[in-house]
């Protein structure tokens, strides 16, 4: 069922029905075989790309498409009522366009941008490390600065799209501290870069996740972004537009649950009449849909406050947990409506209910949000 929208302009309005169009034509026809099989056809980020929805919320002079947020997060979740691991890659390509966007200088926008955002480069955001998850200031991955530019060294962990990606927007530390660390640009071919086999993951098959190593690899001094030791603020910042982007993707996710459990509860007779109408089941799909309606809210909430250049970052913790949080309730409650048949692969539920977890974890885990909002109580 596709959602009734309430969106800022006619343009805003042409572009959901356009990614309804190209995510029901590219990426429906072929989404529960590739999970399956754990690939993704080519080319279908250059489909993306081509339509314009891997460039949304950035400038148009450097090929963006200079959209508000709250319009960007409602493409996503339309993606990702239909592929959720594909809708993921897309909001960390924008995450990781994100520094050299905000922070780069204009002959680096001008350079790398319009690549990125016309999807001719896809990107991955490399923060995260083995023993460096939620606590980022702990990481360990070190630059060291030489005379042709950066020597980098350790392991990053957790990579979405890794060694698919063209280019990564890495942390590495050059100081000690909070105060010394860096962002860099990273591309794919780098001398000393190397990557990992992909996880084995619950969901989102589809598209890798993966380690990176850097051994030495050497970094020109023209692809730090930013200043040395600016790279945590950095990293923070954009991890505020990345835990929208996770909850925009939730409630696509939750939102095609519900979809899919209303369908099968009015096929699907008991007891001489459809299961719908049974009223301990009704009240099943009601909070399901309260909940869908409710997470979807806070992320645009969040995303208007970001639009209005207002302070956001508790809301985009509160949306990424709320919506979250939402979308693992909604899928397991879809799975009990279909009953055995939930429980199978006959039926993409399951699937839905794997993918929700992940949202849960990445981009700050649930707990962190947590404290991000307590912390924010307390002044």
């Amino acid at each position: 069922m596709a959602v009734d929208r309430l969106l800022p302009t006619r343009e805003a309005y042409d572009l959901i029905d356009l990614t309804r169009d190209v995510a029901d034509k590219v990426l429906e026809p072929v989404v529960n075989e590739c999970e399956r099989s754990e690939t993704l056809p080519d080319g279908v980020f250059a489909q993306l790309g081509a339509a314009g929805l891997l460039s949304l919320p950035y400038p148009e002079e450097f090929g963006g498409g200079g959209q508000p947020y709250e319009v960007y997060l409602q493409v996503i979740e339309e993606l990702a009522s239909r592929w959720a691991a594909v809708a993921v890659a897309v909001s960390v390509h924008s995450l990781s366009c994100f520094p050299l966007s905000t922070r780069g200088t204009e002959e680096q926008k001008s350079r790398w941008l319009p690549d990125m955002l016309g999807g001719n480069t896809i990107g991955a955001y490399s923060l995260s490390e083995p023993h460096a998850g939620s606590d980022a200031a702990a990481l360990a991955c070190r630059a060291t600065r030489t005379d042709d530019g950066y020597r980098i060294s350790g392991t990053k962990a957790w990579i979405t799209n890794g060694g698919n990606a063209d280019f990564y927007t890495l942390f590495a530390r050059t100081g000690e501290r909070s105060k010394g660390i860096s962002c860099f640009l990273v591309d794919k071919n780098t001398e000393g870069l190397t990557f990992g086999k992909p996880e084995e993951k619950m969901g989102l098959h589809a598209v890798p996740t993966t380690s990176a190593y850097y051994d030495d690899a050497l970094v020109s001094a023209d692809r730090i972004i930013g200043k040395e030791g600016d790279g945590l603020s950095i990293a923070f910042s954009a991890l505020d537009s990345g835990r929208l982007g996770i909850a925009a993707v939730a409630v696509g996710l939750a939102q095609r649950a519900l979809d899919d459990a209303v369908a099968y509860a009015k096929e699907r007779s008991a007891f001489g009449k459809r299961i719908i109408d049974h009223q301990g089941l009704g009240f099943v799909l009601a909070d399901m849909a309260a909940a869908v309606d409710s997470a979807r809210a806070t992320y645009l909430n969040a995303a208007r406050r970001r639009d209005a250049n207002l302070p956001y970052s508790r809301e985009a913790s509160v949306a990424k947990l709320v919506a979250t949080d939402a979308a693992m309730k909604v899928t397991t409650d879809a799975v009990q409506v279909l009953g055995g048949y939930g429980y199978t692969r006959d039926f993409p539920v399951e699937r839905y209910m794997r993918e929700a977890k992940i949202t849960q974890i990445f981009e700050g885990t649930n707990q962190i949000q947590r404290l991000v909002i307590a912390r924010s109580l307390a002044g």
